[in-house]
């Protein structure tokens, strides 16, 4: 270990002791009161359910912690999305979590709780994977109605992917342990099996309050509709319980007896640890973004044995391409080189830029992991194409728009890890967010914008500039420098991990030392889903 190998660890993992301090902040939901209203009526915490429902020992990857992160401060601050999500094993099968926190909001439903639950309900879909949904929730936040009730990314599509769900053949079951109120009533009655825990599960359209001021009829929640009406009377539930343990205990035995389907056929051996030391990723991202690093360094760090066989080495050579095994699993990797490039005509080439021969062969890797049925593992750091009047005219748009078609159609399961920068058209190519990635995941040094915080903010103050001026007014050097200052801090904020994990760009902020473990259970949710799209790119410049 160097001393700059020592510097680079120490703000990693600094960066990373404070997303674990944020993370624990999240998990507090509603705060303590509202944790102890729960207790009162014999109620556990959506995360106790989830502890005790998941086996023992198996991993729990939460998914969407950081949603509404700083986003509703307004009305009190949205922790998780009021929402507890994420992938478990339950009696050996590998389900999608959903529990609403009854703790925030009294498990109102704000603008990014649709969001979250919508990405779950797409991750059930992608990969074929039965949904348990943990019901206790008031309903849509009223004072935010206008976003979250009408649109098509909206409310109501829960309700359409649960009756897709349905004829896809994906299992669902809802466990009403609170309220289920209004148009949120509809969940559990359009999953395969509904389970109400006596005295504090309802389901109705209109709650007691409502009812009185419609009709002018008196009724109490549970005659109206709790357990004993649903199972007795009305018919919609399936079945009733005591308390939460037994009706969490008879979800495991349902999932117990769920039956299996051909899975997707990826392959996978014996696992091997890393014969390099994971620990070591800390010293080797450098603290600061600019500089360069071997990105196969990080690579080496996460294989089976240290072990990645490159496709085309000595050819495009700021993007790495080439096979390996992530516990067992094959896996093709595409990753943005990071140091600086001598290519065999002497041009020099920057690292984490990407250039028409690196475009060119990271399109063709995976057009080829597509024909071998082998799942894309995408790792960026990237900041953008090559600009200029030599790559324009050596049509860098046109080997661009290669590779970007290749993402685009790919078929096999792609995942994404943001290690570090993430700019531009650069985040389109290496797979971001809107390609469809089945997983994406960002370490603490991400960064991801149209462009870098420096470039942006000097675009930016010479519009408002040429603005003042335009109007006669002058500005001295002082004051612009107080506006860049300002102009940078704005955006620097909105290129943060935690901006793009609140909105939900990212599925969470990891230890780079859980990408191993991620990546893997990626994969084995993947394969759940044995039907594929035929490959086809349409028209493919060339």
């Amino acid at each position: 270990m160097t001393l700059e190998n020592n510097k680079n660890e120490d703000t990693l993992k600094l960066a990373l002791s404070q997303v674990k301090q944020i993370r624990e902040e999240i998990h507090a939901g509603g705060g303590k009161k509202a944790k102890e209203r729960q207790r009162e009526k014999n109620k556990l915490l959506p995360r106790e359910r989830i502890e005790y429902l998941v086996d023992a020992g198996k991993p729990f990857i939460e998914i969407g912690v950081f949603a509404g992160y700083e986003m509703y401060d307004a009305y009190g601050g949205c922790p998780a999305g009021g929402t507890v999500a994420g992938i478990g094993y339950i009696s050996g099968r590998q389900c999608v979590i959903v529990a609403n926190d009854q703790t925030v909001k009294a498990g109102a439903w704000f603008p990014v709780t649709g969001k979250k639950n919508l990405r779950m309900q797409e991750i059930a879909m992608e990969n074929n994977l039965p949904v348990i949904y943990l019901v206790d929730s008031a309903g849509v936040f009223l004072p935010m109605q206008d976003e979250i009730f009408p649109d098509k990314e909206h409310f109501g599509r829960i309700f359409r992917n649960n009756a897709r769900m349905s004829a896809m053949g994906i299992p669902q079951i809802a466990a009403v342990m609170g309220a289920c109120v209004a148009g949120g009533a509809y969940l559990p009655v359009m999953s395969d099996e509904t389970l109400m825990v006596k005295n504090n599960g309802s389901i109705f359209l209109a709650g007691p309050y409502l009812v009185k001021a419609a009709i002018g009829e008196e009724v109490d929640a549970e005659s109206l509709g709790g357990a004993v009406t649903h199972t007795e009377i009305s018919g919609i539930a399936d079945y009733k319980f005591d308390t939460e343990h037994e009706c969490l205990d008879e979800i495991k035995k349902i999932c117990g007896r769920l039956g299996t389907k051909d899975n997707a056929g990826f392959n996978r051996i014996k696992p091997r640890l890393p014969q390099k030391d994971p620990a070591e990723i800390y010293g080797i991202l450098p603290s600061d973004a600019a500089k360069p690093y071997d990105m196969l360094h990080i690579i080496e760090r996460i294989t089976d044995g240290s072990e990645f066989d490159q496709y085309k080495r000595d050819y495009g050579q700021t993007i790495l391409c080439g096979y390996a095994r992530i516990e067992g699993w094959a896996v093709g990797i595409v990753a943005n080189q990071r140091k600086t490039i001598k290519t065999q005509k002497g041009e020099m080439q920057m690292g984490g830029v990407i250039y028409n021969d690196s475009a060119d062969k990271a399109a063709r890797f995976i057009m080829n992991c597509n024909q071998k049925n082998i799942p894309l593992v995408f790792l960026q750091d990237v900041t953008g194409f090559m600009v200029g009047t030599r790559s324009e005219h050596s049509g860098i748009i046109k080997d661009g728009a290669k590779m970007v078609n290749a993402v685009a159609n790919s078929v096999v399961p792609k995942i994404t890890v943001i290690i570090g920068n993430s700019y531009g058209a650069g985040n389109y190519a290496m797979c971001g967010k809107a390609y469809d990635p089945r997983f994406i995941y960002a370490w603490p040094s991400a960064k991801i914008a149209v462009m870098g915080g420096e470039q942006a903010a000097q675009t930016l103050l010479q519009i408002q500039v040429s603005s003042l001026k335009a109007k006669g007014k002058t500005i001295d050097p002082e004051e612009e420098k107080k506006l860049l200052d300002e102009i940078k801090g704005r955006y620097e904020k909105q290129t943060t991990p935690y901006y793009a994990a609140a909105r939900l760009w990212v599925d969470d902020i990891i230890d780079p030392a859980d990408t191993r473990k991620l990546i893997a259970e990626g994969i084995a949710a993947a394969n759940h889903k044995n039907k594929r799209e035929d490959f086809s790119l349409g028209v493919f410049q060339v």
